[in-house]
């Protein structure tokens, strides 16, 4: 019994995580409030770019059962970049990414194959 409720949890964060991820991509790259702030941080537009058709790639590989491993660790190494772009810059407040990226990771390292194997 624990095994499978294992097994639901660590789907449940896996598709919590790599919607979320998506969503929030999504909003990065088209939404015009989105994209106004980002303006703000007087990083060049195609940053932003990056950034979100990165995070969309990463979330569907993340979600694609025989690619969840490869997406989680591209959605840790943009996480992590993230992190360290926001505290260059002197925001403070990287929680959500160190969590996203844990909660990848956590994922990751309870797949093997096209499988969870819990």
């Amino acid at each position: 019994m624990k095994i499978h409720s294992n097994r639901v949890a660590v789907l449940g964060m896996q598709w919590v995580l790599g919607l979320t991820v998506l969503i929030e991509a999504a909003f990065l790259a088209f939404a015009p409030a989105q994209i106004h702030s980002f303006d703000k941080t007087g990083l060049p537009d195609w940053v932003r770019l990056v950034v979100a058709w990165g995070e969309m790639a990463g979330a569907v590989l993340f979600l694609v059962p025989r690619t969840v491993v490869v997406g989680s660790l591209f959605l840790c190494v943009i996480f992590i970049g993230g992190a360290a772009i926001h505290l260059i810059h002197g925001h403070g407040n990287v929680s959500m990414l160190i969590v996203y990226a844990a909660a990848a990771w956590v994922v990751a390292a309870n797949a093997v194959g096209p499988e969870m194997n819990l």
